[in-house]
């Protein structure tokens, strides 16, 4: 995760304080204020709680792999040009994260420690920087970047909370509906076998076994030690089908499929025509899933069709 943003980094450092939260420019009413986020997922939580009432942008595009992200020279205009800048946090920027806190928020400032989980990243333990997969978690960044939102747009106050008030029970909402559809996969087949370790609070929340054989990173060989204990889990648990997400190559799942059939099993390989999981990214605005809610029932309704 680390390498995600090095050339970035030189880039934001040229800006350094000059994106400090700024209030929104009173001069010209008619003007929106930006505001910079770095992925899809905070770009759709900026929208829900301020709708038009700014202009935002983002560094990564939505359907693109912040692991591979090579940064443009327009991500410096956007830094540059914004009055509040947003980010995850939790180091899931890398090598930005210095120049981001001092131009930006992290929307997990307010995260309790005991609810962080950890990845193993090249032989480090680090924390696991996936928490939209937790529900909780995710509603505690809604909360900072309505404040921060609030703090931006004084005039916009009222509107700002009660679309926060609306869309934290959305995704109140929304787990509930989760609870109820992984209700219907038997708890002996509730296994997720996904390329890439980005499912860790998920399976913490709903209690779903997942395990990655490529471990954290999207760009790396699967390991072959890994590739033979989830073989061998993938045979004696009778696993139905394992996923490919839009932001990996679904040819690693193919070579996990051969291996499982080499040694007698039989597994699905669920990829195309829409039917990835969505992990780092939402959805490119437009296809099925494009919000955080949509994202979340895609994943879900895949889950529920292919392992039940």
């Amino acid at each position: 995760m680390k390498k995600i943003w090095l050339i970035l980094a030189g880039v934001l450092l040229l800006v350094g304080c000059t994106t400090q939260n700024a209030p929104a420019n009173t001069s010209n009413q008619s003007t929106k204020p930006n505001v910079t986020v770095t992925t899809s997922f905070l770009k759709d939580m900026v929208k829900q709680l301020a709708g038009d009432a700014v202009t935002v942008e983002s560094l990564i595009p939505a359907g693109e792999d912040p692991h591979l992200y090579i940064a443009k020279a327009s991500d410096l205009k956007k830094l540059q040009n914004a009055k509040l800048v947003l980010y995850h946090g939790l180091h899931f920027e890398g090598k930005m994260v210095d120049a981001l806190e001092k131009s930006g928020t992290a929307v997990s400032k307010e995260f309790p420690k005991d609810q962080l989980q950890t990845l193993d990243e090249d032989g480090e333990v680090v924390t696991d920087p996936h928490f939209w997969f937790n529900i909780k978690l995710y509603k505690l960044a809604v909360e900072t970047a309505s404040k921060e939102l609030v703090k931006l747009l004084p005039n916009e106050a009222d509107k700002i909370k009660a679309n926060t008030t609306a869309y934290l029970k959305q995704l109140d909402e929304l787990d509930a509906w989760i609870k109820a559809e992984l209700a219907k996969i038997p708890e002996e087949t509730r296994y997720l076998i996904t390329p890439h370790d980005a499912f860790n609070y998920f399976s913490k929340a709903y209690g779903v076994s997942v395990h990655a054989p490529q471990g954290v990173s999207t760009d790396s060989e699967v390991d072959n030690k890994a590739m033979i204990e989830t073989v061998d889990l993938i045979i004696a648990k009778k696993v139905k089908a394992i996923f490919a997400e839009s932001t990996t190559n679904p040819e690693r799942m193919e070579k996990l499929k051969a291996a499982v059939e080499a040694k007698g099993g039989s597994v699905t390989v669920v990829r195309g025509d829409g039917e990835e999981l969505l992990s780092d990214s939402l959805a490119p605005e437009g296809e099925k899933g494009d919000t955080y809610i949509e994202m979340y029932k895609h994943n879900i309704n895949l889950m529920v069709k292919y392992l039940k």
